[in-house]
């Protein structure tokens, strides 16, 4: 039966979203931006029901993993120039900042969400649509994918969503500076040999190697995934001593899980351990 967790419903496998596709296989939930003719762009109603989306995995145990793509051979354009810039420009300072302290709410609720997140990125991926593949936490391009922070070209800054902190931390500060200061596009090569990127695949190929990827890691311990990306979010901000400290905590608590004596028991029978989440 499904239960409210926000305005979305768990278990996810039975929400049909109102502005974009989701589908929830073998433990890995995927979002399809859907509006190709126009390059997946984002509106009010879509930032708000994907933040919606990320919070609500927190409740639904039976998504390991989930991965962010983009329907028509494009990631996302960004924000939708009529939908979104045309009104915002009529917008006093107190809707502005409403507005956008709401799309960074997307970025919170994508670190806060204990899932892992792949984007599978093809095509077009700019704007709000570059934040979404920099807020997860693995990302996988298709050849010829161009990514582009391109506030710089409409007149704004660079500081959108976070992208000062999260870009420089993925890709380096003098890269992360000129992407952000000239909105220019990166390629794909680019990303890869930055760090934003694994790897770059076909396009043919970045959707079932990022199921294959997401699918690796659902099969993995839940508890000791979501640790680690607790772990890679606040150790932002410690001290390497506090770091040490704070996973000594964490990876005691794995410890107390039953996916650890499991491993224990299949390394001992030599067989791979299956792992339950528990």
């Amino acid at each position: 039966m499904s239960r409210p967790a926000n305005p979305v419903t768990v278990p996810l496998a039975d929400y049909s979203p109102q502005h974009f596709l989701l589908a929830v296989v073998d433990s890995v939930a995927t979002v399809t931006l859907n509006r190709p003719e126009r390059k997946n762009p984002l509106t009010f109603e879509s930032y708000r029901e994907l933040t919606d989306f990320f919070r609500a995995c927190a409740f639904d145990d039976a998504v390991k993993a989930i991965i962010v793509t983009g329907a028509g051979g494009n990631f996302s354009s960004g924000g939708d120039v009529f939908e979104i810039i045309g009104p915002l420009v009529k917008m006093d300072t107190k809707g502005l900042t409403a507005f956008t302290r709401m799309t960074g709410d997307l970025v919170k609720a994508m670190r806060a969400c204990p899932q892992p997140i792949v984007a599978a990125v093809e095509g077009i991926c700019a704007g709000a649509g570059a934040i979404i593949a920099m807020a997860s936490d693995m990302r996988l391009a298709a050849s010829g994918a161009k990514v582009a922070f391109l506030f710089n070209k409409v007149g704004l800054g660079g500081c959108d969503m976070g992208a000062c902190a999260i870009l420089p931390r993925i890709i380096g500060q003098s890269r992360a500076s000129e992407l952000l200061y000239t909105g220019r596009f990166m390629t794909a090569e680019e990303g890869e040999r930055w760090g934003f990127f694994s790897r770059i695949v076909t396009p043919e190929q970045v959707l079932p190697q990022a199921q294959l990827l997401a699918k690796q890691v659902a099969e993995g311990p839940t508890f000791g995934n979501t640790m680690t990306k607790r772990m890679l979010a606040m150790e932002w901000a410690m001290s390497i001593e506090e770091a040490i400290e704070a996973e000594a905590v964490a990876q005691a608590l794995c410890m107390t899980t039953a996916d650890f004596e499991r491993a224990f028991e299949a390394f001992a029978n030599k067989v791979k351990p299956v792992f339950r989440g528990d």
